[in-house]
């Protein structure tokens, strides 16, 4: 590890009470034990043991409560909101952890994990914020319903973001060996004659399922009409970012074995920073994945050769016979999904956007406009003079815009939910039509939940780390790399 100086001049000034309201503990790794620190005290954890025993070595534990199920459901959360870290929950912390630190030459030296009410705007952070390892920030919701799912009605249970993919091969009649994940063969069954997976990205779980049983979300409560929800929706692996977790959730396994480490990474290995959640970047992400790494499509295609996959609006594509971003590398546009506008459909006359928050949010348009072009290849790969798919995924983009505006529980993220609702409603109309719902398997889930940060909570811990002389990059915020890193090509 570079700069073992910086490191514990690093932890000494991020755990300072100064920093409190801003640093909710930092993490780091050594040859024998995983560290978690902050203002109020110290544990460590043997890397070879991630299920525990945890050794306290100062004070409070910085997670001295790992409950999955904290906040839940919607009034829990409600009633303390984004709390802080003694009153908060880490589910599968240790685990979480590892994983971010297992790539040899992608991984930080050092990671500082946000209190939840931290407000950054002028590193890229929003109202509604996501990143971070505790419950309310790393809970996507989880659905599951249609041919190959037995189980029916709420389940007070929870499952993780890297159970997904297997989970989906086994409602396919495939498996994936050797992931990380476990296929939720309590709730499914193989026999599905078409596949569906449905993220909706930023999703919050607890206001999804309420929305949907007050009638709000009406095509989701048709879902789960025909089948079930868990409670405590997928835990998303660390960071709770986009990238890692659409990677994770299509391949089974977490950051430290697919190598897509954060939106946005140092690596070591070539010197320089790599940016994979980015319409520039989002049709190349897939270079990342490390060797040895099998998605949910190639799996169906070792498997079942005869069966055709499709991936609409979704970077982790490789495998798929149909890719929206296979197209946009075939037609060689370098700047990848930002040099699609002209290709986007118009926002008027969309009969699934909210004018309002088009009107006043310009990334809420463009998701729109983006999420119009999935809805539209989506009823061309179904529609009735064709063959549709056999497993498709599909990237609904809106969701994450709304609650990044506005927060949980806003009006922006709650129309956002509605107008994703209101697309899947135009979808199970076609297969309806085509007398294909009752062959057909869906799991609607999201990449990672969302949290609201505070307005009047501001500051940069990379103040602190310049006053104490330590050398560093700090990547996707919070990502810390020490040392004299610099990079050497672009």
């Amino acid at each position: 590890m570079d700069g073992s100086d910086d490191l514990s001049r690093a932890v000494a000034a991020l755990t300072a009470p100064e920093l409190v309201t801003i640093v909710d503990l930092v993490a780091w790794r050594d040859a024998q034990w995983l560290h978690v620190a902050n203002a109020a005290g110290s544990a460590r954890i043997a890397t070879t043991a991630a299920d525990g025993p945890w050794e306290l070595r100062s004070g409070r534990h910085p997670l001295g409560s790992q409950d999955p199920m904290h906040g839940v459901p919607l009034a829990r959360a409600l009633a303390d909101p984004s709390p802080p870290n003694e009153r908060n929950a880490y589910p599968f912390a240790a685990r979480r952890l590892l994983s971010a630190f297992g790539d040899a030459t992608r991984s930080p030296d050092l990671i500082v994990i946000h209190t939840p009410g931290h407000y950054w705007p002028e590193r890229g952070g929003h109202l509604g914020e996501h990143g971070s390892l505790d419950a309310a920030q790393s809970r996507a919701p989880l659905v599951l319903s249609g041919a190959g799912v037995h189980a029916r009605g709420p389940r007070d249970a929870v499952a993780r973001v890297v159970d997904i993919a297997p989970t989906l091969a086994a409602l396919a009649g495939v498996t994936m060996p050797g992931v990380e994940g476990t296929p939720l063969t309590d709730l499914v069954t193989s026999g599905a004659r078409h596949v569906v997976g449905l993220l909706w990205d930023g999703a919050n779980c607890n206001d999804l399922l309420d929305l949907a049983r007050s009638g709000a979300l009406p095509n989701v409560a048709r879902l789960l009409a025909n089948g079930t929800a868990l409670s405590g929706g997928a835990i998303a692996e660390f960071p709770s970012v986009t990238l890692t977790n659409h990677t994770s959730a299509l391949t089974g396994v977490g950051p430290g074995r697919h190598g897509i480490l954060h939106n946005v990474y140092f690596d070591r290995a070539i010197g320089r920073q790599v940016i994979v959640n980015d319409v520039r970047t989002w049709h190349t992400a897939c270079d990342q994945l490390r060797d040895g790494v099998e998605t949910l499509f190639e799996a169906v295609a070792r498997q079942r050769p005869h069966a055709v996959t499709a991936c609409v609006n979704e970077p982790v594509d490789r495998g798929a016979h149909y890719s929206t971003f296979g197209l946009v590398r075939a037609a060689g546009i370098v700047g990848g999904a930002g040099d699609m506008g002209d290709h986007l459909p118009p926002l008027e006359g969309d009969p699934h956007t909210t004018a309002e928050w088009a009107s006043k949010d310009p990334d809420y348009a463009w998701s729109s406009r983006v999420d119009a072009l999935g809805l539209t290849q989506v009823l061309q790969l179904w529609a009735p003079d064709v063959t549709p798919p056999d497993v498709m995924w599909w990237n609904t983009t809106v969701t994450d815009t709304g609650h990044h505006g506005g927060g949980p529980y806003s009006s922006e993220s709650r129309a956002a939910l509605r107008d994703a609702d209101a697309r899947l409603g135009a979808f199970l109309g076609l297969l309806a039509d085509r007398d294909l719902l009752a062959n057909t398997a869906f799991l609607l889930t999201a990449d990672h939940g969302s949290e609201a940060a505070d307005p009047g909570c501001r500051g940069d811990w990379g103040d602190a780390l310049r006053d104490a002389g330590v050398r560093f990059r700090d990547e996707g915020y919070g990502f810390v790399y020490l040392g004299a890193l610099t990079d050497t090509a672009m």
